[in-house]
C-alpha cells in the first residue's frame, strides 16, 4: 500500500488534448485559462496554483487559481512570446484560510477563545519559517505576536487576523509539504497573433498581368499588392509557384489533352527546370520572388505559399528517387486517382517507401528552403493524403526551430481526420463553412468548433470559395449570397480568406454538374477587370476594417448564438473577456427575400443587465438603433444588406468606459 498524507484530488484538467498526447493551442496575448476539478475530504479549504514555464526551463512561475463553482477551479496565465510552454497544477489544504473562515464564525457567534488564537499563531509561525524574504518575515512576526498579545481581548485580536492582506502573506509562504501535484505535465503551443487573427487573399500571380494574353510575373504580382492591401487583408496567398510539368499536362476545364499554349495546373509540380525549391521561369527568378516578399511587407502583407507534396511525372525526384513513388506491376509509377477521376499529371508520394527517412527529410527541407527566403506562412494542399506521423514529426520540428511559422491545413475530408491534422501540428484548418447554409447547421457546427474541447486544438479558417469550390449557394444566390458569405466568414471565425478576384467580381458560373468554376483558373491564365463597377471591393474593405477595429472579432472564445424567432435569421455575438468590446452579428440567410423577426438576446453574453437600454451601431450601414432588453425587432432585405455587424454600447456607460481602437 502507498501511504500518503496528501488529501487533495486533481481531476479533469483543461486544456488537455487526448490526455496530453498533443499540445493545446493558444496565441500570444490570449489569456490561457487552466481549469480542473480540485477537491478534498472534510470541510477544509483548498489552495491551488497553476505552475507553468517555457518548455525545458528550470524554474516554474505560479498563477493562483480560484474556485468557480462545484469544485471547478480556474487560473489564468498569458505568454508574451511564441513557443512551447508546459504547465501542471498543485493544490493543498489551506490551513490558514480554513482557520480564518472558522474563526470568523466563532467571533460572530461570540465563542472565540485563546486556544483558537494559538492555533492561528502556529500556522503563521510555520509560514514565517518558510519565508525567505526579510520583509515578509517581519510582517508575519508582527501578526504572530499581535495574535498572542493577551493585553487585547480575543475578539479584537481575531478581527485583526482576519484581514485579506494577512491571508495573502501566509498563502505566499504556506507550508505545502502535503500538496498534491497533478500527475502529468501538459504542453501548450503558443503561436504568434497572426495564427489567431488573419485575413487571407488568394490570387494566381500568372493571372496578374495588366493586359490580356500574357503570362503574369512576380513584378505583375507586386503591382497587384496595393489592390490587395486596399481591401484590408494581411496575408496574400499564392498557389504553387514552381515549374509545371509537361507530361500529361491538363488543358482547360481539366481535359486530358492540353494544347501547346496551355499553362497546365500549378499543382502538377516539377519539370526539367526544377521542383519544389524552384520557381516557374515565366514568373521570374528566386530573386524576383524575394522582391515580391519584400514588397508585400511594405504593404503590411505577409506572403503565404502553397506547399503541395506531389509531383508531375517530370519532377526531378521521379528520376532521382524513384523509391519515393509507388510502382505498379507493369513498372510504371502510380498516378493520383479518386476513382473514377484520374490525375495522370500528378504522382503522389509513397509514405511506405523503403527510404521513408530520406523522403521525410527532403520534404521538411522544402519548408526550410522557403523559410530561409522570408516565408513563414504556408497553406498545405491535401495534407490528409500524407502520413500523420510525418506531419507530427515535421511540424513539431519546424515550429520548435521557427516558432513564428503558421501552417494552414487544406483538408475538406471527414471531421475526425481534419481534427487529427490539427492535433498533430497544423496551426489553422479549413472548415465546412462553404456548405453550411441553414441556421441549425451553422449553429451546430460553430458551437462544436468554439464551445467544446475542439477549441483547444482546432483553429478554424473560413473560406466561402476556393479555386476548387464554387458552391450552389453562390451559383444561384446572386450578390446577396456573396455579401452574406463574406459577413459570415469574417465574423464567425477570426481567421478567414477569399479566392479572388472571382469572389469580389462575384463569378457564379460553374462547370456543368460540379461545384467548381467553369473555365477554371487552375488550368488557364486569366485576365481580370478589377475596375468593374459592381465589384465587392469596397464591401470587403469595410468588413475587414470592422474586423481590425473590434478586438471582439479577433478571437473565437467569447462566442454566443442568440435566439431569433425566424429560421432565416441568424444572430451571434463575440466579446472581449472584459466586455469592453461587444459585437452582435445578425444575418439574413435567405438571399432572395426580406426576413423579419424578434430577438431573444443573452444579455449576460453582451455584458448587459437584463433590462438594459443599449445602442447597437451597425458598422456596415452606419445606422444606429436604441434597443431595450432581450426582445427587439430586426428586419433585413438581402438586396439592401443581408447582414448587420452591430457594435453594442451600454448607453449608461460613459465614453471613457469604452476603449479607443
Amino acid at each position: 500500500m502507498e501511504v500518503t498524507q496528501r488529501r487533495v484530488s486533481i481531476r479533469g484538467v483543461r486544456p488537455q488534448v487526448d490526455c496530453g498526447r498533443f499540445p493545446a493551442k493558444r496565441s500570444v496575448g490570449e489569456p490561457i485559462d487552466v481549469e480542473a476539478d480540485i477537491l478534498a475530504d472534510s470541510h477544509d479549504l483548498i489552495g491551488a496554483v497553476v505552475l507553468w514555464r517555457p518548455a525545458g526551463a528550470d524554474d516554474w512561475d505560479e498563477a493562483s487559481m480560484e474556485l468557480v463553482a462545484n469544485d471547478r477551479w480556474r487560473g489564468t496565465v498569458e505568454a508574451d512570446e511564441p513557443g512551447r510552454y508546459e504547465f501542471t497544477i498543485r493544490a493543498w489544504i489551506d490551513r490558514f484560510a480554513t482557520w480564518q473562515r472558522d474563526m470568523a464564525k466563532r467571533v460572530d457567534a461570540g465563542v472565540s477563545t485563546e486556544i483558537d488564537l494559538q492555533v492561528g499563531a502556529e500556522i503563521i509561525a510555520a509560514a514565517m519559517n518558510n519565508s525567505t524574504e526579510a520583509a515578509a518575515k517581519d510582517a508575519l512576526q508582527r501578526a504572530h505576536d499581535a495574535l498572542l498579545d493577551d493585553s487585547q481581548p480575543v475578539p479584537r485580536r481575531a478581527d485583526e487576523a482576519l484581514s485579506e492582506e494577512l491571508a495573502e502573506l501566509v498563502s505566499a509562504n504556506d507550508d505545502r509539504r502535503f500538496a498534491t501535484t497533478f500527475d502529468r505535465t501538459l504542453e501548450i503551443r503558443v503561436d504568434r497573433e497572426r495564427a489567431r487573427f488573419s485575413s487571407w487573399y488568394e490570387f494566381f500571380p500568372r493571372s496578374a498581368a495588366p493586359e490580356p494574353g500574357r503570362h503574369g510575373t512576380f513584378d505583375d504580382a507586386i503591382a497587384r499588392l496595393p489592390y490587395v492591401a486596399s481591401m484590408g487583408f494581411d496575408v496574400v496567398y499564392l498557389p504553387p509557384i514552381h515549374p509545371i510539368g509537361k507530361t500529361h499536362r491538363k488543358g482547360p476545364n481539366n481535359v486530358t489533352e492540353a494544347g501547346p499554349d496551355d499553362p497546365g495546373s500549378p499543382w502538377a509540380i516539377g519539370s526539367s527546370e526544377g521542383g519544389h525549391k524552384s520557381v516557374h521561369p515565366e514568373l521570374g527568378t528566386l530573386e524576383d520572388f524575394d522582391r515580391f516578399v519584400a514588397a508585400a511587407d511594405e504593404h503590411g502583407l505577409e506572403v503565404a505559399l502553397d506547399i503541395a507534396f506531389q509531383c508531375s511525372p517530370d519532377h526531378p525526384w521521379v528520376s532521382e528517387h524513384p523509391e519515393w513513388f509507388k510502382e505498379r506491376p507493369d513498372g510504371s509509377i502510380q498516378y493520383a486517382e479518386n476513382p473514377p477521376k484520374k490525375y495522370q499529371d500528378i504522382y503522389p508520394l509513397n509514405f511506405e517507401s523503403d527510404d521513408a527517412e530520406g523522403l521525410w527529410t527532403e520534404l521538411k527541407s522544402v519548408f526550410e528552403f522557403w523559410i530561409d527566403r522570408g516565408v513563414t506562412i504556408f497553406r498545405v494542399d491535401n495534407p490528409h493524403t500524407k502520413s500523420f506521423p510525418f506531419w507530427q514529426w515535421c511540424l513539431d520540428e519546424l515550429t520548435r526551430e521557427h516558432p513564428d511559422t503558421i501552417f494552414l491545413s487544406e483538408a475538406f475530408t471527414r471531421p475526425k481526420v481534419m481534427y487529427e491534422l490539427a492535433k498533430v501540428g497544423f496551426t489553422q484548418s479549413y472548415t465546412y463553412f462553404a456548405w453550411r447554409n441553414r441556421k441549425w447547421e451553422i449553429e451546430q457546427y460553430y458551437n462544436e468548433l468554439h464551445r467544446t474541447e475542439v477549441a483547444d486544438f482546432f483553429r478554424p479558417n473560413s473560406w466561402p470559395n476556393t479555386p476548387d469550390i464554387l458552391t450552389e449557394f453562390l451559383q444561384y444566390g446572386g450578390r446577396a449570397a456573396f455579401v452574406q458569405k463574406l459577413i459570415l466568414a469574417a465574423t464567425l471565425t477570426a481567421n478567414y480568406g477569399i479566392y479572388g478576384p472571382p469572389f469580389e467580381l462575384m463569378l457564379d458560373e460553374a462547370r456543368p454538374g460540379a461545384e467548381e468554376y467553369v473555365d477554371n483558373e487552375k488550368y488557364e491564365v486569366k485576365h481580370w477587370d478589377l475596375a468593374q463597377p459592381d465589384s465587392l471591393r469596397e464591401m470587403i474593405a469595410r468588413v475587414n476594417r470592422i474586423r481590425s477595429e473590434n478586438p471582439a472579432l479577433q478571437q473565437d472564445r467569447e462566442f454566443t448564438f442568440h435566439h431569433v424567432d425566424n429560421e432565416e435569421l441568424l444572430a451571434f455575438s463575440k466579446a472581449t473577456r472584459d466586455k469592453s468590446n461587444v459585437v452582435l452579428v445578425v444575418v439574413n440567410l435567405d438571399p432572395n427575400w426580406k426576413q423579419a423577426g424578434t430577438t431573444w438576446l443573452d444579455m449576460e453574453a453582451l455584458g448587459l443587465e437584463p433590462d438594459s437600454q443599449f445602442q447597437v451601431h451597425d458598422r456596415i450601414g452606419e445606422s444606429r438603433y436604441l434597443w431595450h432588453g432581450p426582445s427587439n425587432y430586426v428586419e433585413l432585405d438581402p438586396h439592401v444588406t443581408p447582414g448587420h455587424i452591430f457594435v453594442v454600447r451600454d448607453i449608461h456607460r460613459t465614453e471613457r468606459d469604452f476603449p479607443t481602437f
